[in-house]
């Protein structure tokens, strides 16, 4: 089923893919720059707390979906050196980004591919990826369940998903202050540091329309995956979760 990724109401996947495309253009060379601001720097042990529950060797090819910029493929590369990293978005734009910090020398030495690819579509062989990583990316996919499925065919038996998303804070004061923070401060945040108050408008929406933590685990045990798990940060505003395929 496919879904507007804004409200979770059933509709044309095309809906959301050519909005998510549309605003992630427009912001991508001021994006790091809101996540910073936004997040007031937590944005960074998030990402580092992933790095912890990523169990990524030396010996290891990893496939990043919607890799943006490149902060999960350089924040992989630099602590824990796999043999390749794939870094993969359905926006062109994003990736010019990554490329230019791979220039700059962002990947330790580690070897980095980037190719634009739709996560509901991957253009990759059966087992072909000992981990799979994504951050902020499956709640703008209208496909979820089918790019789930995806990410599970291409991993290798035994091989691990880790997924860094906004989630929903267990605690009622705490849940209350997040939704004010996503109606009020993230439009007013994007606006003023992008130009494109609206684009962020939709990913405040789409923040909020998201499963919570147990509705997203379902999602990955229904899709295949074992040893679902997550791991709340900053009160719940942000979850890492963690599924193995089968061996």
């Amino acid at each position: 089923m496919a879904i507007d990724t804004a409200t979770g109401l059933e509709a044309p996947a095309e809906l959301s893919s050519e909005r998510v495309k549309s605003v992630f253009s427009s912001i991508a060379r001021k994006y790091e720059r809101f996540n910073a601001i936004s997040s007031f720097g937590a944005y960074k042990a998030w990402v580092a707390g992933m790095m912890r529950q990523a169990d990524i060797d030396p010996s290891h090819d990893v496939l990043d979906i919607a890799g943006g910029t490149g902060e999960i493929t350089f924040a992989v590369a630099r602590s824990k050196h796999p043999r390749h990293i794939q870094c993969t978005d359905l926006v062109p734009e994003m990736l010019e980004v990554a490329r230019a910090h791979m220039a700059e020398g962002a990947s330790c030495g580690v070897p980095v591919d980037f190719q634009v690819v739709d996560a509901q579509d991957i253009p990759y062989a059966d087992e072909s990826y000992d981990v799979v990583t994504m951050a902020y990316g499956i709640r703008n996919m209208p496909k979820r369940e089918q790019a789930l499925s995806e990410m599970l065919r291409v991993l290798r038996p035994g091989g691990q998903l880790v997924c860094l998303e906004f989630s929903t804070p267990p605690n009622g004061a705490w849940r209350a202050l997040y939704r004010f923070y996503l109606k009020r401060l993230i439009p007013f945040w994007g606006g003023l540091v992008t130009g494109d108050r609206e684009g962020f408008v939709y990913l405040a929406k789409s923040i909020k329309a998201f499963p919570d933590q147990q509705g997203f685990a379902t999602l990955m045990e229904q899709a295949g995956f074992t040893d679902v798990a997550w791991k709340n940060y900053t009160g719940g505003i942000a979850a890492v979760h963690t599924a193995r395929k089968p061996t």
